[in-house]
């Protein structure tokens, strides 16, 4: 069927002329009529990215990200953060990453136009499908045939050697820049070529792009214009080759998800690229596995395509379905919505996200069907948070995003088997004593709050001077601070939040949750879904012993920030007291793994495991106090406590009790006194043992002979020293009393 348009002699296939793309009088399908640059876009959704409605039509043009591409130079060595090695990937040579018959499977082989999406050139009656042709359903033209062939020089500069890829945008290509010693480059087309008015401004874009200077994001080197066969100008987008593998490729060369560490290592090596480009007020909006390559011990970002400014509200936004954030469209991008595309990114690195039409679902599985998931909480905590729908709930910004992760990724190495190591938080104080480390004495709320760590003051906050010398203040002359910050926001000083918190800190720790929580009711209006307020109300229910309530709101805080150790500490103590022994155990448990300066962690989780019924785990915990801990001896004392507990003297045996003498003479203890009563825990047990039937094997235990006669003696020596070291006078003589009760009888 001839086209019906004057001076075209095209052929209407598919419903459309297959020159000119005009559609019949009467449009087989809704949405004809999608504008010029619709009309020339060539896109695929599988393989790349699709474009999001903005608040108004683009003039200009739209930006897309391509699916693979490879990579680059100098290498610093950093990645793993320190923590975690991760296998190093080789710079491949370039010549080997063209491809030999570059095509696009039908299965990848989408419309170009963001309304409408659907596949196009697809095999129908035993008839293979079109490489260009027009969508059937609203008339934009595809193809699927590179424009550029081997030898041709694109901006009388750069050599095409073949193609390396097909993107949103259509085909990337591997080129020789002949003016600047042969270098590789990569070049890849615009939208909009057609349009002089839109080739302008992505000129000028790409301009400003090439500004863009961060060692983890590739170089953009030059923006040229080329003129097809048919005498069309086409503009490209000149880029640094990067000759590595992306993160896509090295999932799929694995077989499925990556080691959580080394997902996590991933995320905290690129992030802090994007956000470098919200410094300069740029959004990426395509962050995604297939965007992010290594090389070496180095990533980068190595495609700008979808780039655009936080402020610009009048062009299209591209990004891929799966990863991008829900609300862009009515919102723009953002620094939530970049946080977003890295939650989905690190979820689709370390698990099998489902997939629908091609595209990974919005909903997340969580840790009820994944086990990653299940075994490190703060992981899923992470991306939850990161991809939470409400974009208020989200990370603030990228470096936030960073520090949480970093402290997740010292948590999952720790549970991998390495060693435990302390980080510097940026939101907390370090711990300020340490809780239960008396055995067998119940711990005290009070306790509790004196050892946690404080929120660290906001530097940038008005009160942050007046607090720096009102460190240890009372209450009553905090409050005369407060005044004095209330004067200065009057007199237009900025309005300080941290003096009002110090007040509600200092109503804790004088005991005075009800104070507190007056305090902190009046902050909220000034603190909407501030973490500080639940951390403090958390401590308020806890000296009230409403265990419960404090769970609740310390749990919200570690939604807020995974990579926290400081609010695990405070769940497992609420945990413990209502009875919840295996989470106290489990929170203990990442807290003293993860950092072995949280003594107080050490001995919870020895207290729970004991109560479970696991001495040996108990025992084991205590031992991994370092022996120049000031808390060494107490783990010492509390691991034979833990030993010599028993129902009846005939569930201990002969290897329990020499074990516990052993420890109980290697304790260096100044103290007499404190000796005397830690040996004497040993000989009282032994002589319930000896008295219950027993016969020892061992010949001596605690320097005397292992039998009845030598345990008296050693007990009655016990008794006479706890004598000498008292100051009262009745206790000393019922001591001694004691100890001629217990000596054995001898002949004169």
């Amino acid at each position: 069927m001839r086209c019906a348009e004057p001076d075209c002699g095209g052929t209407v296939v598919d419903g459309y002329c297959d020159l000119c793309g005009t559609a019949p009088a009467e449009p087989t399908a809704s949405g004809a009529d999608v504008g010029t640059e619709a009309a020339v876009s060539v896109a695929t959704a599988a393989a790349g990215s699709v474009a999001t409605a903005a608040s108004a039509p683009s003039t200009r043009s739209a930006r897309t990200a391509r699916t693979d591409s490879s990579r680059s130079t100098s290498t610093r060595g950093r990645l793993g953060a320190g923590i975690v090695t991760i296998p190093r990937v080789p710079r491949g040579d370039p010549a080997k990453a063209i491809l030999a018959d570059p095509q696009v499977p039908e299965g990848r082989r989408f419309c170009g136009n963001p309304a409408c999406g659907k596949p196009v050139g697809r095999s129908s009656n035993g008839n293979p499908g079109r490489t260009e042709g027009f969508c059937t359903q609203c008339g934009t033209r595809y193809s699927f045939v590179p424009t550029l062939s081997r030898g041709d020089l694109v901006g009388a500069q750069y050599e095409v050697q073949g193609c390396i890829a097909h993107g949103g945008l259509g085909w990337i290509y591997l080129a020789v820049d002949r003016n600047v010693h042969n270098r590789w480059v990569v070049i890849k087309g615009l939208l909009n070529s057609a349009d002089a008015d839109a080739m302008a401004a992505a000129a000028a874009e790409v301009l400003a792009l090439a500004e863009v200077e961060h060692p983890n994001i590739v170089r953009i080197y030059n923006f040229v214009q080329h003129i097809n066969p048919d005498g069309s100008p086409v503009g490209y987008i000149v880029m640094e080759y990067v000759g590595g593998t992306s993160l896509k490729q090295i999932r799929k060369a694995r077989g499925g998800p990556l080691p959580p560490d080394q997902a996590v290592a991933y995320m905290i090596e690129i992030v802090p690229a994007l956000g470098y480009l919200h410094t300069q007020g740029l959004a990426y909006c395509d962050f995604k596995p297939d965007n992010v390559m290594q090389t070496d011990e180095q990533l980068k970002l190595i495609d700008l395509g979808a780039v655009i400014a936080m402020d610009d509200k009048e062009s299209a936004l591209f990004g891929t379905a799966g990863y991008q954030a829900p609300e862009i469209a009515q919102t723009g991008p953002t620094v939530a919505s970049d946080i977003y595309t890295v939650g989905r990114t690190l979820a689709v690195l370390v698990m099998d996200v489902p997939q629908e039409k091609g595209h990974f679902v919005e909903q997340l599985p969580g840790p009820d069907t994944e086990p990653v998931l299940a075994e490190h909480d703060s992981l899923y905590r992470a991306i939850r948070r990161a991809t939470d729908p409400d974009p208020q709930r989200r990370f603030t910004t990228m470096d936030e995003l960073a520090d949480q992760l970093t402290g997740v990724l010292h948590e999952i190495a720790a549970a991998g088997g390495a060693k435990p190591r302390s980080r510097v938080s940026s939101f907390f104080s370090p711990q300020r004593a340490v809780f239960g480390t008396d055995w067998g004495v119940p711990v005290e709320p009070a306790q509790v709050l004196g050892a946690l760590p404080v929120p660290v003051v906001d530097p940038n906050d008005p009160g942050a001077a007046i607090l720096a010398t009102t460190s240890g203040t009372p209450p009553a002359q905090l409050e005369h601070a407060l005044n004095l910050a209330r004067g200065g926001a009057e007199r237009g000083e900025g309005s300080s939040v941290e003096v009002p918190l110090r007040l509600v800190r200092a109503a804790l720790e004088t005991g005075a949750p009800d104070d507190a929580r007056e305090r902190i009711a009046h902050l909220e209006a000034r603190l909407p879904g501030d973490w500080r307020l639940l951390w403090y109300g958390g401590q308020c229910a806890l000296l009230e012993r409403e265990y419960a309530k404090a769970t609740a709101d310390f749990s919200i805080v570690l939604d807020a920030l995974p990579g926290e150790l400081g609010p695990k500490l405070a769940l497992a103590a609420a945990a413990e007291p209502r009875g919840a022994y295996d989470e106290a155990a489990r929170f203990y448990e990442i807290a003293w793994r993860t950092d072995n300066t949280l003594y107080s962690a050490a001995f919870g989780l020895a207290r729970m495991r004991a109560r479970t019924g696991d001495r040996a785990g108990a025992i084991a915990a205590l031992d991994e106090v370092p022996a120049g801990s000031a808390h060494h001896t107490a783990a010492g004392v509390a691991a034979i406590e833990v030993m010599l507990v028993a129902g009846e003297p005939s569930d201990l045996d002969e290897q329990v009790l020499v074990e516990a003498g052993r420890r109980a003479a290697g304790l260096e203890l100044e103290s007499v006194t404190k000796r005397a009563m830690i040996q004497m825990r040993v000989l009282t047990a032994a002589l319930g043992w000896l008295r219950a039937g027993n016969v020892a094997k061992a010949p001596r235990l605690l320097g005397v002979t292992f039998d009845e006669p030598g345990i008296r003696f050693a007990t009655e020596r016990c008794y006479r020293d706890l004598a000498r070291g008292t100051v009262d006078t009745w206790e000393r003589i019922a001591l001694v009393e004691k100890a001629n009760t217990v000596r054995p009888r001898t002949r004169v």
